[in-house]
């Protein structure tokens, strides 16, 4: 159903065309935000962005604070400004504003939160006690996956990877709540020391859950550790991860029944609320055959135990100031560094947000997206779209044949920028006073009903996948679609006060950067209607190959902090897609010239240097160590420091603009560069 300002009493006095605000001016390039000291052949990064790393020195509350989360720094302000709004009208039960005001008011108020400690978990650990056999237990999986949790695995539906305008359901890897299998299977000194802190977190959970001796918490941090490792054990690694074929396993459930008794299936998908399914996507298959067998020496009170702390782990960040801390001190301060909690303003917008993202969405876009925004964008893309045309057509490594199929992919990519032609309805959510857990859970359960009632329907092409107050795009492989929301759509990424040369550095490569996924190391293998199929010629694809491994080697051997290097395969894709954007980008400028002089300098600067300067304060940033080790077992992305010198350092215009020479610590000589798009 179309959302309507009529369903939702109270909102259209606050989000009338009069109430949009106006941005000011903000510099194209900000001198402050360099560092001129330091010259570009020596650390680009530090040229470019030095004054902004001393002028934004990080704050306790991040472990990590760059241009993208000044940017959400900001968001979340107008966000709380159009919330506070809506709370100061009187709400209709069951509307819209009620559900934004209510939600919100409950993450506030600390006072009922610390009333309430435990109390709001009791039903659900009770119902996990409970549990007497095996099929007891694969509903209570089903259970906790649609409130939001992921034992063992995710479940969701997407797009058949092969038979892409058809949904199925897909099962995912999962189970760890620490993210990845390095940190349970690593022996080197600070993965020890995140694990023994991770002992002491479990432990704490559960005895803030009632587990009243230490004996009892310190057997239950033993049961789980003893299911994480064997989860770890079987999950594939980051880098299988990226293989698009190993991960595509379609199957029915009788045969995911002969494959792994992790749990009885039928009953599980019965209780997941799918009776009767036949067909699911296994994606990872070989780790539910190897984690089915590793079980078998695991006793179902151990298997709860398990379960018992995926529900406490959730639920933590929702309950009293003693769960909150707990969860803050591992995941905050000991994973990622981080000195202080986020106010507790900003922790209950997030979760608001994140429950009813898209009716936020449609107030934000009301509020601040201005409708020039997207028509400049339009146009954007359309210059992008015609570059990387131009950039695949003069490709001297790709055959004609592969050329021609790039070009139909190309030319049948799906637009969306701004915000949904239709907004999501959310008439289906109820959000009550009872407890912040429970409406948490009501609203993950609402969420996973949403997706599962998509199960074997043709896909919802018009679906977005990010909400528009996201800073953030996006590319699809499936639908073969790139996503620009509405709050990526401002400086320093979209700059209306900008000059060409910078607006195409910023927001110009981010849309080739998007693009480019479409033909990495994983998007490539899918055609132009998002079907999973070789559409290469095997020398053409042979040759991909060999670029994109001296583009990997290139980051492998890139020091992060200490003795630990960058992971060049696992971040292949954000890379190829950054190197892409780049070139893409450029060639979109200079076509804008149409032929013309380059524009006079601007406080000193060329065209093309304004460019790769636009480029690089996207990637400003203060990191904690912690957070950077962090990232590099976790995020498919390069750090900001690389994603600007290792990336330009691939760009033969790079070292013209700057005067790079042979010798300088940023040149690289020209046979080792590395071209793909």
């Amino acid at each position: 159903m179309v959302y309507s300002f009529i369903a939702a009493a109270g909102l259209a006095a606050v989000t009338g065309c009069n109430s949009r605000q106006q941005s000011a001016a903000v510099p194209a390039i900000n001198l402050a935000n360099l560092d001129t000291t330091v010259r570009p052949g020596v650390d680009f990064y530090e040229y470019a962005c030095g004054g902004w790393i001393k002028n934004n020195p990080l704050k306790p509350e991040y472990s990590r604070f760059g241009s993208f989360d000044q940017l959400r720094d900001d968001n979340l302000k107008q966000l709380r400004t159009i919330i506070e709004e809506v709370s100061a009208q009187t709400q209709v039960p069951g509307s819209i504003a009620q559900k934004i005001a209510t939600l919100y008011a409950m993450g506030l108020d600390s006072v009922k939160l610390n009333a309430d400690g435990a109390a709001p978990v009791k039903e659900q650990l009770a119902a996990i006690e409970a549990v007497a056999d095996r099929e007891g237990l694969s509903k209570m999986v089903a259970t906790l996956q649609r409130e939001g949790m992921a034992p063992y695995f995710a479940v969701g539906v997407d797009a058949d990877d092969m038979n892409s305008k058809m949904n199925i359901v897909l099962m995912q890897q999962a189970g760890l709540a620490m993210g990845d299998r390095d940190y349970y299977l690593s022996e080197d000194a600070e993965t020890q020391r995140v694990r023994d802190a991770y002992r002491t977190y479990i432990g704490k959970l559960f005895a803030l859950a009632g587990y009243t001796t230490e004996e009892a918490a310190a057997a239950a941090a033993d049961a789980v550790l003893k299911i994480e490792n064997k989860v770890a054990e079987a999950s594939y690694s980051r880098e299988v991860l990226r293989d698009s074929y190993k991960n595509y396993n379609k199957m029915s459930v009788a045969d995911l029944q002969k494959l792994s008794a992790l749990l009885d299936w039928e009953s599980y998908f019965a209780a997941l609320g799918l009776p009767g399914l036949d067909t699911v996507n296994v994606r990872q298959k070989d780790f539910y055959s190897a984690l089915g067998k590793a079980m078998q020496d695991v006793t179902l009170e151990e298997e709860k135990l398990y379960l018992v702390f995926n529900l406490l782990d959730a639920a933590a960040p929702y309950l009293s100031d003693d769960f909150e801390v707990a969860s803050f001190d591992f995941y905050g301060k000991v994973m990622s560094g981080t000195q202080q909690q986020k106010p507790r303003w900003k922790r209950s917008l997030a979760t608001t947000d994140g429950a009813l993202s898209e009716a936020l969405g449609q107030l934000y876009v009301e509020k601040y997206f201005p409708a020039s925004s997207k028509e400049k964008m339009l146009e954007l893309v359309g210059n992008l779209q015609k570059a990387l045309g131009q950039r695949i057509e003069g490709l001297e490594w790709m055959s004609d044949a592969t050329k021609a199929k790039a070009q139909e992919k190309l030319a049948s990519f799906t637009v969306k920028i701004g915000y949904p032609d239709k907004w999501r309805d959310y008439s289906g959510l109820e959000i009550k006073d009872d407890s912040y857990w429970a409406n948490v859970c009501r609203s993950n359960v609402f969420e996973m009903e949403y997706q599962l009632a998509e199960a074997g329907k043709p896909v919802d092409r018009g679906r977005w996948y990010m909400s528009p107050q996201t800073v953030n795009a996006y590319y699809n492989p499936t639908t073969n679609e790139i996503c620009f929301p509405a709050a990526i759509l401002q400086p320093p990424f979209f700059n209306p006060n900008a000059d060409d040369a910078v607006n195409y550095g910023a927001i110009g490569v981010v849309i080739g950067h998007e693009m480019t996924h479409g033909f990495d190391d994983q998007g490539r293998n899918y055609d132009k209607d998002g079907n999973l199929t070789d559409w290469w010629t095997a020398e053409d694809a042979a040759r991909f190959k060999e670029r994109a491994e001296k583009l990997a080697a290139q980051y492998d051997a890139i020091v992060v902090v200490d003795t630990v290097h960058a992971n060049g395969h696992f971040t292949l894709g954000e890379n190829i897609a950054d190197q892409g954007g780049l070139s893409v980008a450029h060639t979109a400028y200079e076509n804008s010239l149409e032929g013309k002089p380059a524009p006079e300098p601007i406080d000193g600067f060329t065209d093309e240097q304004r460019f790769y300067l636009g480029y690089a304060a996207l990637w400003s940033e203060n990191i904690r160590d912690e957070e950077i080790l962090r990232r590099t077992k976790i995020d498919p992305h390069s750090l900001g420091r690389w994603r600007v010198n290792a990336a330009l350092r691939n760009m033969d215009g790079f070292f013209t603009a700057f005067g790079i020479q042979e010798g300088d610590p940023m040149y690289m000589a020209p046979e080792d560069r590395v071209t793909i798009w």
